[in-house]
Formats: structure tokens, sequence, C-alpha cells
């Protein structure tokens, strides 16, 4: 029986080498994989996915009015999908991926953020812990030794962005993982 999983973590847990690894063991076996991506994320190229420790393979790219369920169709001869950066998908396209395991009996992995740098859910997101069949966390530790619960944005200086639209691509350069504690000291000690 198909399963939707969310897949989910900070910035820097390893969620994309995740998923092409999973990628890499469904095809090993014979079996075909479709990675998808919503277009919003171009960092990599407009067609890629790529993980921070090289890993890479082309994916189709959703735009947020493209109907997964009908897409999916095109490609019906895949056994399984495999979802990066999922927390840009609206919540209709989530829903179309739940379709497609209860109507197709397809399994569907989806990786990403939970959260935003604020700590609020991305509309994806949300509507992935609300249905999805199996939830899990890849964890990754703050600089203190601590699990790393907050994507913390940054500015050009390093210090901790606060204010600011939901969505700001960047890897490295632009976020860092840390947790709760660290990330409010963090402000409180900017704020001085």
């Amino acid at each position: 029986m198909a399963k939707l999983y969310f897949k989910y973590g900070a910035m820097g847990s390893s969620k994309t080498a995740n998923a092409l690894i999973t990628k890499f063991n469904y095809e090993e076996r014979g079996m075909k994989v479709w990675l998808i991506k919503p277009s919003i994320d171009v960092r990599d190229g407009a067609d890629a996915v790529r993980s921070r420790i090289g890993l890479s393979a082309k994916a189709h790219i959703a735009t947020p009015d493209e109907d997964l369920f009908t897409e999916y169709g095109k490609n019906s001869d895949c056994d399984v999908i495999i979802a990066d950066e999922c927390q840009f998908f609206t919540a209709k396209q989530v829903d179309e991926l739940r379709r497609i395991v209860d109507e197709l009996n397809v399994p569907v992995l989806c990786y990403g953020l939970r959260t935003d740098f604020l700590t609020h859910l991305f509309e994806g997101s949300r509507r992935l812990f609300e249905v999805a069949d199996s939830v899990t966390e890849i964890k990754t530790i703050c600089s203190c030794g601590k699990k790393a619960i907050v994507n913390a944005r940054i500015d050009s200086e390093g210090k901790i962005v606060t204010e600011g639209g939901q969505i700001l691509l960047g890897g490295n350069d632009s976020y860092v993982a840390m947790c709760h504690s660290c990330w409010k000291r963090a402000i409180a000690e900017q704020k001085k």
C-alpha cells in the first residue's frame, strides 16, 4: 500500500541529499522515479536538483498552477514520486500528490523545510503535516550542539534577519540552522 511521506528538516540537514540517494536506490532496483520540484527554486538551474555535497539530477519543474495529478498521468510509468523543496508547493498540489497515493497507489516522498526564518509554517509543509501518512524529521545541529529547528536568515554581516518576505532563496550565505534558544539569544543581543 503506497503512502505519502513528509521528510522535513532545518537548513543543512541533508534533505536534498537524502532525496537523491533515495532516487538512486529506487533506480538501482530497476524502478522509474519521477523527480519533481517547485518552479520557484531555480538556485541550481531551472530543471536541476542539487545537494550541497555535490549530488544532482534532472527534475520536472512544477509551476504553482500545475495540476500534479494530471501531470503524473503523462509519467504514469513511474514507480515512485520524489519531491524536493516541497514546502513551496501549494496546498492544492499537496492534495494532488495525496490523490496520486490514494487513487493510483504510487508512493510519494516529499522532502522540505518545516518553517521559514520566523518559524512560521510554509503552505506546502502545513498541508503535508495535515495529510501525510508518515512524517519524519531529518535532524541537524546548532553550533551549540543542540538540535537545530530554526532556519535563521542572516544578512551579509552575519546578523539575524527578523523581517521580510517569507521566501528568499539561498544557502549557507543566507541561512544558518540554529536551536531556538540560540536564535532568540542572538536576536536579543543584536537589539542591545
